[in-house]
C-alpha cells in the first residue's frame, strides 16, 4: 500500500471519495523525519493493513489537515494513534469542533519538522486557504487541491467533459475553475504564495488528487498557475 517516492518519503493512494458527482482519488504522503516520528499529511481511509505498514516505517506522530476539505479521517487515525499531534487547516477547527486539535498551521512550520519540511499558506482566495508542504531532501512539493490532475480514464463520458471544463484533466491539471474565481480580488497574494514554491524548485510533485509530477515540474507549475 506504501509508493516510494524517495528516501523517507511515501505514499498511500486511497479508496475515491464521492464529491459533487465525481469519484475523487485520494493520496496520502508520509513523511519519516530524522526523529523516527511519522508526519502524515492528509490521512486517508485507514484499516488493519495499512496501520501494519505505517506503524512498520516508525511513530505516528502528527497528523495535518492541509485544508478545509481535507478532515474526513482525522478522527478514525486519532483514535488508531492517540498519541499523535492533530494540526488543523485555517478555519477547520471551526467546521470541526469535535476534533481537538493541537494547533492550526501558519506560514511557518512547526519547530518539530521546520529542519526537513517546509511550509507556507498559498493566500488570496477567502474561500479556502492550502497549506503547502516541501520535502526538502526530496525536493517533493506536496499540494492538495490547488493543482488536481485527475487521469481520463478515472470518469466516465460525462465526468470527463465536466473535469475537461474545470481544468483539472491530466496532463494539464490545475486549480479547479470555482476555486480560481474566489482569487478575483486576490492575485497579487496568489502570486506571492506561488513565488514561494517557485523559489523552493521541486523535482517532484505530489497531488493528492490525479497524477503526480515526476519530472520538469517547475515547468509545470509554471502551465499550471498561468491564471494567477
Amino acid at each position: 500500500m506504501l509508493n516510494k517516492v524517495a528516501e523517507d518519503i511515501w505514499t498511500v493512494d486511497g479508496a475515491a471519495v464521492p464529491f459533487f458527482g465525481m469519484p475523487y482519488t485520494t493520496r496520502m504522503t508520509v513523511i519519516r523525519l530524522a526523529s523516527g516520528e511519522l508526519w502524515v499529511h492528509s490521512p486517508s481511509q485507514i484499516d488493519v493493513d495499512l496501520m501494519r505498514e505505517i506503524s512498520a516505517l516508525g511513530e505516528v506522530k502528527y497528523l495535518l489537515s492541509p485544508n478545509k476539505l481535507h478532515h474526513l479521517f482525522l478522527l478514525d487515525w486519532i483514535n488508531a494513534f492517540p498519541q499523535a499531534h492533530c494540526y488543523a487547516s485555517p478555519g477547520l477547527a471551526k467546521k470541526r469542533p469535535d476534533i481537538q486539535f493541537t494547533k492550526e498551521l501558519g506560514m511557518r512550520p512547526e519547530v518539530e519538522w521546520s529542519k526537513e519540511i517546509d511550509q507556507t499558506i498559498f493566500k488570496g482566495s477567502p474561500g479556502m486557504q492550502e497549506v503547502v508542504f516541501f520535502h526538502r531532501r526530496s525536493k517533493t512539493l506536496i499540494l492538495t487541491d490547488l493543482i488536481e490532475n485527475f487521469n481520463p480514464s478515472a470518469f466516465n463520458r460525462w465526468q470527463r467533459l465536466l473535469a475537461r471544463f474545470t481544468g483539472i484533466l491530466s496532463p494539464n491539471g490545475r486549480t479547479p475553475v470555482d476555486w480560481r474565481l474566489s482569487f478575483l480580488f486576490g492575485k497579487k497574494q496568489a502570486r506571492q504564495s506561488l513565488a514561494v514554491l517557485m523559489a523552493w524548485a521541486p523535482d517532484k510533485i505530489v497531488i493528492s488528487h490525479g497524477d503526480c509530477i515526476w519530472e520538469d515540474s517547475v515547468q509545470f507549475l509554471k502551465k499550471s498557475f498561468s491564471w494567477v
